[in-house]
């Protein structure tokens, strides 16, 4: 079987903003990464320590066993891998999504999410944990977290708002 350049294996080609998708997960992804392990070999933050930033942005190394704001954290191993499995069936199907993506918000919000799912996978495939170190504890709306909860947040919110103010597009014919 043969492909045509800028087709995927089943011939469709990829859309411009399913490339921008993702460039952009693979940029969130590295980013992530290079911050985690800035926070943990280069800055070695003392795990539950605070080093204030700005105001109220502290540095803080936190081992975030569950998913946001700690829920399904638990000390068996199959809840570590069972999450593993969902981050990366999440990330696969962002992926089909983002090859017939055809807005361009459509391929950024996709690509945020995927490489947030993709970085806290790895994370959580790694150590069994996942690496917050964002605190913003003292406005006391906000918990500690990272580069790819970050993105994932964004990315969702990009979503809605397409999703409430953008129409529909009309199926082709």
């Amino acid at each position: 079987m043969t492909t045509t350049p800028g087709a995927d294996a089943e011939g469709a080609a990829v859309s411009p903003p399913g490339r921008l998708a993702y460039l952009l997960a693979l940029a969130i992804v590295v980013v992530d990464q290079v911050s985690k392990y800035w926070v943990l070999d280069v800055f070695q933050l003392p795990d539950r320590g605070r080093v204030q930033v700005l105001g109220p942005f502290h540095l803080s190394f936190v081992q975030n066993e569950g998913v946001s704001f700690g829920l399904f954290r638990g000390e068996a191993e199959w809840i570590r891998w069972a999450l593993c499995a969902f981050s990366l069936a999440v990330a696969l199907g962002l992926a089909i999504w983002a090859r017939r993506a055809e807005r361009r918000i459509t391929g950024l919000a996709v690509g945020l999410v995927m490489g947030g799912a993709i970085g806290n996978l790895i994370d959580r495939a790694r150590f069994g944990w996942v690496v917050d170190f964002l605190d913003f504890t003292d406005l006391k709306f906000i918990w500690v977290f990272n580069v790819a909860d970050s993105a994932i947040s964004v990315g969702v919110a990009l979503l809605v708002l397409e999703s409430l103010f953008l129409p529909a597009k009309a199926p082709a014919t």
